[in-house]
């Protein structure tokens, strides 16, 4: 719906038609609403401002907030609250410039009528020169308009008493010439006189009124002067400050270069190329830190010697590893080339759109404000929130980059083996950027299949192994020599502003070739703007990729995205060390586009004093090449929840499903086809039914243990999964879920006894 005409000042009255937050269900609704004397008030149509009105805000004691480009809010302190969309964000500003004139008018006019006790109509608030420049000066002029208006009146009146006037005094003559004696004579006589007297009096009073009326235009003269003056030295301040502004920044862009310079020649940040600060948002956003957070270490080119040396010379780096890093720096990602073979060629050909988004008006807030605190988990969504993918398909975009984990296969140096494997840790977060939408949480014993052997070598399958708390059991097996698991629990707390998103458990990489077998988690994900504002996601933290059968290690630093920060956003850094903790290559990138990699030729103590007083490593390093890079969006991806092309083919029903396998899940079939009142009411059912089976598990689980005379305890949930077996992890002694086999294998025969019904 789209605002047909704009905002009509009217004298001191300001109208038209705005956007209105109505409740859940309707949303924003059109209203037509009206600032007059201090007041705001909306009725339904234009037809209803005679007789209905639907609600009334006194500015004077009000606030004014700004959402975003078309949002704003009003605000009596509790009493009474509107939240209003304007058509466009220059409807926006002239509502807003609008309240905020009429408020401070407001607010003056109930000063003045505290001081003095009388109380005024706002058109005869005094207006000082230079306050409110072009809107001053129209109240001025309508002022002015509106008095000569009255004494005009005036003067239409004073030619009335004249002609009625004359009429009553010849008359009076009339009757006087008829020479009435006694009484008659006298009373005439009076009623003449005293009809003169008002005659005079009259005349003076206009008289009195013009008089008035030319001082006022003799003064508005010179008001309007002043208020021109005051609007030109406006004009004038402006222009100087934007001038001001530029010339700061250019003075603050050639000192920071200046100080670069000074302090490394040639000095190459660990964030690779320059990006521009991603972020749109006002000051009321809330940051992870307030000032800029010093890097662990700095690089700088290595000397032009190291290029020529052979892995032979004193170069404090054996032969092994400058023949192995050879491929890395000579053929990025191109080593041990094969030829392409037929199982690369897809056979199936996979969607490339879903339906578009539909534009549903919903207010976050008034669904979270009783949340705060709580574990996001357990809190009942509709489905506005959510994308049309699981907890489980997420998780499996995870594999979006899988290609650097067959590249990594085939390395034949660990160290050189880490590098893909940190990059495939930073790779999976890039799918998020854009993505605010919240995954439906998956249903106890609810699956998710992943067949790409055809078209990438690897099968994957997601199982929802616990619902309180909610943990996915991931098992991925590639043709291609390598093995990928995790069991990840997601911990939430929505903080009010924001939402923290906390994953909980260890991902492994195991190669056969090699048997390296790595370990890493997950870091923070925090989601801002929760309550006003366009909402964005940010990554923080630090992850700890360890090689557990050499002892390597990478230690990746995603640093918290900083309005004070100098350096690009989403920046990842990291180095790669040996099991003797000596640095062999510099990691970095953002995460949201691309990873580097360079290889260190030595390290030194030195550079500037770190946040405790320690020094800096200086690493020198050979020219930085790229590891991994971000596949663009798919065309139209802002209207499809932004998925990437992996995203849109992982609602795609197949054949031989398990029966409880996501793509079969109805609310979220339904969401996917725009269909979100029928999807909210299929995810109350589904949630029902699941609670109701859990009933049921724990009655049964007391049953047993009263028939079997055992020790009193709580009711637990004796619910296991079907295709993952509980054990202690060997590596890190973690209980975990591992892949019990026999999926893949039940799907070729069709055969899914012992699945639940859960749909």
């Amino acid at each position: 719906m789209s605002e047909p005409k704009n905002p009509a000042p009217a004298g001191d009255t300001y109208k038209g038609w705005v956007f209105k937050w109505t409740n859940y269900i309707k949303g924003y609704q059109r209203r037509w609403f009206v600032l007059s004397n201090g007041l705001l008030s909306y009725y339904r149509t234009q037809a209803e401002m005679g007789h209905t009105c639907r609600g009334t805000i006194n500015l004077a004691t009000a606030t004014i907030a700004v959402d975003d480009a078309c949002n704003f809010v009003i605000s009596n302190g509790g009493a009474q609250t509107y939240h209003l969309k304007a058509s466009c964000e220059v409807e926006r500003q002239r509502w807003i410039t609008a309240l905020e004139l009429a408020k401070a008018k407001a607010a003056r006019m109930q000063a003045e009528s505290d001081d003095s006790g009388d109380d005024f109509p706002p058109s005869s608030l005094p207006v000082a020169p230079g306050q409110g420049g072009g809107s001053q000066n129209s109240e001025v002029q309508s002022a002015l308009r509106t008095l000569g208006s009255k004494v005009e009146d005036l003067s239409t009146c004073n030619d009335l008493i004249s002609k009625h006037g004359s009429a009553l005094q010849r008359s009076l003559s009339e009757l006087d010439s008829l020479r009435l004696t006694g009484e008659a004579g006298e009373k005439i006589r009076q009623v003449t006189e005293r009809a003169t007297l008002f005659r005079i009096t009259s005349n003076a009073m206009i008289n009195a009124c013009r008089d008035f009326l030319a001082l006022a235009q003799a003064h508005s003269k010179r008001w309007q002067k002043a208020l021109q003056a005051e609007r030109e030295q406006r004009v004038r301040l402006e222009e100087a400050l934007e001038q001001l502004a530029k010339q700061h920044n250019h003075l603050e862009r050639a000192f920071r270069g200046a100080a670069q310079a000074n302090a490394a020649p040639d000095i190459k940040g660990a964030a690779g190329p320059g990006k521009g600060e991603a972020s749109d948002e006002d000051d009321d956003n809330e940051f992870f830190d307030a000032v800029e957070e010093a890097p662990e270490f700095i690089t700088v080119p290595a000397d032009p010697q190291f290029h020529k040396r052979s892995s032979s010379n004193a170069s404090g780096f054996n032969s092994e590893m400058c023949s192995d890093d050879q491929s890395l720096n000579e053929e990025p990602l191109a080593m041990n080339q094969e030829s392409p073979s037929q199982d690369l060629v897809p056979l199936k050909k996979r969607r490339t759109r879903i339906p578009d988004k539909p534009n549903y008006s919903l207010n976050l807030w008034s669904i979270m404000k009783n949340c705060i605190g709580k574990d996001l988990s357990k809190i009942p969504m509709p489905v506005n929130f959510n994308e049309p993918i699981s907890m489980l398909q997420r998780l499996s975009e995870d594999l979006e980059y899988h290609e650097l984990l067959d590249k990594a296969a085939k390395c034949h140096s660990s160290l050189e083996q880490m590098c893909y494997v940190a990059a495939f840790c930073v790779s999976a977060y890039s799918t998020t950027v854009y993505r605010t939408g919240k995954p439906f949480n998956p249903l106890l014993g609810e699956t998710f299949e992943l067949d790409r052997r055809r078209e990438s070598g690897y099968r994957s399958l997601c199982e929802q192994v616990s619902h309180h708390p909610p943990a996915a059991a991931h098992h991925v097996i590639s043709e291609r020599g390598w093995t990928l698991r995790q069991e990840i629990t997601v911990a939430s707390k929505f903080r009010g502003k924001y939402l923290s998103i906390m994953p909980l458990g260890t991902i492994h990489a195991i190669f056969a070739k090699s048997n390296n077998h790595y370990t890493w988690k997950k870091v923070t994900t925090t989601v801002h703007n929760i309550i006003v504002g366009k909402l964005w996601i940010d990554q923080s933290g630090e992850i700890d990729v360890v090689n557990h059968t050499t002892g390597d290690r990478c230690h990746l630093k995603f640093a918290p995205y900083s309005y004070f920060s100098r350096d690009v956003a989403r920046k990842v850094t990291g180095v790669v060390m040996d099991k003797d903790g000596k640095a062999h290559y510099v990691l970095s990138g953002t995460w949201d586009e691309k990873m580097e990699f360079s290889r260190v030729m030595q390290s030194s103590r030195g550079g500037e004093n770190g946040t405790e007083g320690k020094q800096k490593t200086v690493y020198q390093t050979l020219k930085a090449r790229e590891l991994w890079k971000r596949n663009p969006l798919p065309d139209g991806a802002e209207s499809m929840y932004f998925f990437t092309a992996l995203a849109l083919t992982l609602n795609e029903p197949e054949e031989g499903m398990a029966p409880t396998d996501s793509r079969r899940r109805p609310d979220q079939r339904l969401m996917e086809d725009g269909r979100w009142d029928e999807a909210n009411s299929e995810k109350q059912r589904l949630e029902e039914k699941q609670r109701s089976a859990r009933r049921e598990r724990e009655r049964e689980a007391v049953s047993q243990r009263a028939s079997s005379q055992s020790e009193e305890g709580a009711p637990h949930d004796s619910y296991k999964s079907r295709w993952f077996d509980r054990c202690e992890d060997q590596i890190t002694g973690e209980q975990i879920h591992i892949y019990n086999g026999g999926y893949w294998e039940a799907k070729e025969l069709g055969s899914w006894e012992g699945c639940p019904d859960i749909f």
